[in-house]
This record gives structure tokens, C-alpha cells and sequence, in this order.
């Protein structure tokens, strides 16, 4: 595991706004003076003319992001997750879902992976808050290349699009020669018959060391990437269901509203079976490192496969 290359999905967010800025002249870029952190400095950068900085703002850079999008510009609007999500939630359900307008809102800094910012940066309720807006597509993807992919592909997508990045650099399991992101589509990375365990973001590498290290113990975990919230994969999650009769969830996220919550949602209409949520519970992060507060939150491989086998019996 020593030479897994690691970087955070803001990163894949920044690269893949320069790569459209070179192919769409009417691509602009909105930041609430967090550009260095958000990455959307390196857009301002390459296309400075087609970078505006609302300062700390965020309900007006939501408004001017819809103004620009309805006189035919693609539209990227980014902040930290709690500000995007939390300070700008009026305007983004109004002034963008209401009328459906095309705009793409990059929240970076999201969970509590953001670590010593604490409580009141650690968002882990946008995803709840994104999916009680009608059309609004939520993607959260699970590694750098995964984040680059959703971003180039997003922004041939007309509409209101939330986009999940972390501040921690996670470990890079797909690869960028061969990946290719489909909006609403789990993937499977593992297989396995004795239970699934569905992650999303930077949980899913979690996930992958948890069922790596269930296999060395006879436990065959599938292991599900779901990057795309909602419209979520309900073909993937019932199948899963149907071979395995188990699943565990996993999210960097309150376990209200979230992944879990979406994943219920399916399988409580379809066919239900036991589903166990791991997250963070009704409660706040507070600072501290961000491995250290992960493993404090349960949001670790030893964790993952523990529930797993609690929820086996074994």
C-alpha cells in the first residue's frame, strides 16, 4: 500500500475547469474568495477574464451565477460545502432549481475530513440539504481521477448540478486511461456474495481496504461506488440486495439524508433488506486532524469490517 498515489478531489475539480475553459469560451468560473482552496485559482489563472470573485458573498455569487447562465454561459459556482450548501440554500433551491438553470455548483471542503477547520466548516448535511431540491443532481466522487471525469462530463449536462469535493488527499484507485464517469451509475469494484457494502467519496477506498481485509478472514463483501447520489443507481442497489440480502452504507456525511437514507429510500419500495448506515451520527465534528478524526467517527476500513461482521454474526 506504500506506493498508493494519493490527492484530494478539489484537485481533479481545479484540473479539469482549466482543461474546459480551453474547449468552452463560454465557460465562466464564480469563487467566494476561496480560490486558493477551492482550486478554482488555477481556472482564474489560465482564463482570468472569465473569473469573478463574489468575496465572501455566497448568496450573490449563486444570483450572479443564474443571471450568467440564462444568457447562455456554463456556470461553475464554488465555495466551501457549508457555505455553498449552508450560507447560499435559499438562493441555490430558488434562483437555480426553482427555474432549473444551468448552473454547477463546486462545493470543496465537505465532511469532516476537513479536519482542524472544525464544527463550523465540517459540513456533513449538503448532501441531505441537495437532495430535497427537485432536479438537483448530486455527485460525489470518490478519488482525483474519478472528480476530473464527473467535472468534464457535468459540464455537458444542462442543469442544476451539487458537486462533493474533500480537502483530504485520498487514495487513487481508478485509472485515468480507462475510467469513464456515467451520471447515475454505480460501479461495482468488488465482488461478493455474503453482504455489499455501498460507499460513496472518500469512504469508498475505505471500503475497498475493509473488504480486502474481510476476504483474508472468508468474508466476500461487494463493494459499490455509488458518485452519483441522485439520481442514485436503483438497478445496482437492488441487485445488490436480491445476491447478498445485507448492505452497509458508508458515507462521510450525517447519516440523516444522506447515502443511507437514498439507498432506504430504494430498497424499502423494492425490496427490502437490512441496511446498516455508517456516518456520522446526529451530532457535530469538532477540530482535530483529519485521520484522526475519521477513525474517531468510525469512518475507517477497521470500522467498515467490524460492522460488517457484527452485521454477519460473526
Amino acid at each position: 500500500m506504500a506506493d498508493i498515489i494519493k490527492a484530494a478531489t478539489r484537485d481533479g475539480y481545479g484540473k479539469a475547469l482549466v482543461e474546459l475553459g480551453a474547449i468552452n469560451d463560454k465557460l465562466v468560473v464564480l469563487d467566494a474568495d476561496l480560490a486558493e482552496a477551492t482550486k478554482t485559482a488555477m481556472f482564474k489563472k489560465a482564463y482570468p477574464d472569465r473569473f469573478f470573485d463574489s468575496g465572501i458573498a455566497e448568496g450573490n455569487m449563486i444570483g450572479v451565477a443564474g443571471g450568467l447562465s440564462t444568457i447562455g454561459y456554463t456556470v461553475f459556482a464554488s465555495s466551501f460545502a457549508m457555505f455553498a450548501a449552508g450560507r447560499a440554500f435559499e438562493q441555490i433551491r430558488n434562483t437555480i432549481g426553482y427555474p432549473h438553470l444551468n448552473v454547477k455548483i463546486g462545493a470543496t471542503h465537505a465532511g469532516i475530513s476537513v479536519g482542524e477547520d472544525g464544527a463550523s466548516h465540517q459540513c456533513c448535511e449538503d448532501i441531505a440539504l441537495m437532495r430535497t431540491i427537485p432536479g438537483m443532481v448530486i455527485i460525489n466522487p470518490a478519488d482525483d481521477v474519478e472528480a476530473k471525469a464527473a467535472v468534464l462530463a457535468m459540464a455537458d449536462y444542462v442543469g442544476p448540478t451539487y458537486m462533493r469535493f474533500g480537502r483530504l488527499a485520498a487514495p487513487i484507485f481508478n485509472d485515468k486511461d480507462t475510467y469513464k464517469f456515467e451520471l447515475g451509475k454505480g460501479v461495482q469494484l468488488r465482488d461478493g456474495d455474503d453482504i455489499t457494502i455501498v460507499a460513496t467519496g472518500l469512504m469508498v477506498a475505505q471500503a475497498l481496504e475493509a473488504a480486502d481485509a474481510l476476504k483474508g478472514q472468508g468474508i466476500n463483501a461487494r463493494v459499490i461506488n455509488i458518485h452519483t447520489i441522485k439520481p442514485i443507481d436503483k438497478d445496482i442497489i437492488i441487485k445488490a440486495a436480491k445476491e447478498t440480502g445485507k448492505i452497509v452504507t458508508v458515507e462521510e456525511h450525517s447519516i440523516i439524508g444522506g447515502l443511507g437514507s437514498a439507498v432506504c429510500d430504494v430498497l424499502c419500495e423494492n425490496y427490502p433488506v437490512p441496511v446498516t448506515k455508517i456516518g456520522v451520527m446526529d451530532t457535530f465534528g469538532h477540530s482535530g486532524p483529519a485521520a484522526a478524526l475519521l477513525e474517531e467517527f468510525g469512518l475507517c476500513a477497521d470500522n467498515i469490517a467490524n460492522t460488517v461482521k457484527k452485521v454477519l454474526g460473526k
